[in-house]
């Protein structure tokens, strides 16, 4: 159970990674768009581009930590779960609230990485 724990712990690392490039590029291309076409001021435009581009670091920052952790418990080593519990709440809460808020599918693409690494970081007499 552990070596499946594992490897879907590395997929959802993974899959964060990638998306943290879709959110950084792909997203932010189609939020200018959206601001340009309301006239939005210059200013504004860029802070939202920071933080939208600050998500987007953090994400990947998230995906890295996870690849961390399950390689090395993958390699045998004594790694804590907890670093990949909190973001796996984190994605789970964060998707809930923004899925009811909005009512909006698209918020599953949280809710989905936030499952995989919270089944993943369920502690096993192996890890």
């Amino acid at each position: 159970m552990r070596q499946v724990q594992n490897m879907l712990g590395l997929l959802a690392g993974a899959i964060l990674v990638l998306s943290s490039a879709a959110h950084s590029v792909l997203g932010w291309k189609q939020m200018q768009g959206s601001l340009a076409a309301t006239n939005a001021p210059a200013d504004l435009v860029m802070g939202l581009r920071i933080g939208w581009l600050f998500g987007g670091v953090a994400i990947l920052t998230f995906g890295c930590i996870a690849l961390a952790v399950f390689a090395n418990v993958l390699r045998g080593r004594t790694v804590s779960l907890l670093p990949t519990s909190l973001i796996a709440l984190a994605y789970l809460w964060f998707g809930a609230w923004a899925l009811v808020t909005s009512g909006n599918p698209f918020f599953y693409i949280f809710i989905v990485p936030g499952v995989m690494l919270a089944i993943a970081s369920i502690p096993t007499r192996a890890s």
